[in-house]
């Protein structure tokens, strides 16, 4: 199997991919039920009445959907949609450019939200509930505050730690939800529904394999099988077997139950370099030579929902499931 270098090029085109692979309607959106409910009455509560909808906020581990569902609510209400991220905002300068350039009802979407200088979160509360910007003009005592008023608009935000927002910026989305991680079933249905949009021969088995390695996130599914049939172009006939995708997905260090190299280094760490644990988040992040907010935020959700993993006041630590994957004994005194 060749190895694909990560060029600019490369990575623009795996970009463009991936937007390929969006849904655009709620109907095209597999899973999330509850959400996609909530989602399809405010947007028709919101375009009946020619108003903005409703300000929303979108929580839950990367890769879910969040920005996929900000789009599709920009195009069912037939509006501008605008994006930016929390750490790309550093001044009320930033903030002020990107709401006075509103057009009237556009969806205004704030990535990774949580991240947003707590400064700045004041200059959101008067935006979201009056449409009103205040603005300082001048300094000292010949200092005066402009108000100006803004279009109505439904700021969407996402976030991957809900816990950091604050309450007074979280209580004032009037739309709150949490993404789930997706069953084995729905991410085989995003696995076959990406296939046919890249022109890929997949079979049930096929997608099926894949969905049970990805991790519960969509996003982790689509990588995959842009991976997979690599492999079976290459040794498979192009057919995207249970056989072929096993096969591939060996290759790229992915077990049977969807952890990767970094997944079983975080879990090695844990058992066998501090005996099961418990261990901080900061000296495990330094024994796998990973930032502690990727940890945090890409791999302990995910094992932790598996079941190998717990946090503890006094830090993280492997429970047997986890000696057990590695093929290891739990030590008699083991912390679980």
């Amino acid at each position: 199997m060749s190895v694909r270098i990560q060029t600019p090029e490369v990575i623009e085109v795996e970009e463009e991919l991936d937007r390929s692979l969006r849904p655009r309607r709620l109907e095209d959106f597999v899973g999330q039920a509850s959400l996609k409910e909530q989602l399809a009455v405010a947007i028709e509560a919101a375009s009946a009445r020619g108003e903005a909808m409703d300000h929303v906020l979108l929580a839950g581990p990367p890769g879910l959907g969040k920005t996929s569902l900000a789009q599709i609510v920009a195009q069912a209400l037939d509006v501008p949609f605008v994006q930016t991220a929390g750490p790309a905002l550093e001044r009320k300068g930033d903030v002020a450019a990107f709401l006075t350039a509103l057009e009237p009802r556009s969806v205004f979407f704030v990535d990774e939200i949580h991240r947003l200088p707590r400064a700045l979160e004041e200059t959101f509360y008067p935006a979201m509930e009056d449409r009103q910007l205040p603005i300082t003009v001048g300094q000292g005592a010949g200092a005066r505050v402009v108000t100006l008023d803004l279009p109505p608009f439904t700021l969407v935000g996402a976030t991957t730690r809900a816990g950091l927002l604050t309450t007074p910026l979280r209580d004032r989305f009037g739309i709150q939800a949490r993404l789930e991680h997706y069953a084995p079933s729905e991410l085989a249905a995003i696995v076959r529904r990406s296939a046919d949009i890249l022109g890929i021969e997949i079979d049930e088995r096929g997608a099926l394999a894949i969905a049970a390695r990805a991790r519960a996130t969509p996003r982790v599914a689509n990588r995959l099988l842009r991976r997979v049939r690599d492999f079976a172009e290459v040794r498979a006939g192009g057919v995207v077997t249970e056989e072929a995708a096993a096969e591939a997905l060996a290759l790229l260090e992915v077990d049977a139950e969807g952890l990767d190299r970094l997944d079983r280094e975080i879990l090695a760490a844990v058992c066998e370099k501090f005996a099961g644990g418990p261990v901080g988040l900061s000296t495990l992040a330094v024994a796998v030579s990973e930032e502690q907010d990727t940890i945090e935020d890409v791999y302990e959700p995910y094992l932790l929902q598996k079941g190998l993993l717990k946090r503890t006041p006094r830090g993280r630590v492997a429970t047997p499931a986890a000696f057990r994957h590695l093929g290891l004994d739990p030590p008699e005194q083991a912390l679980f």
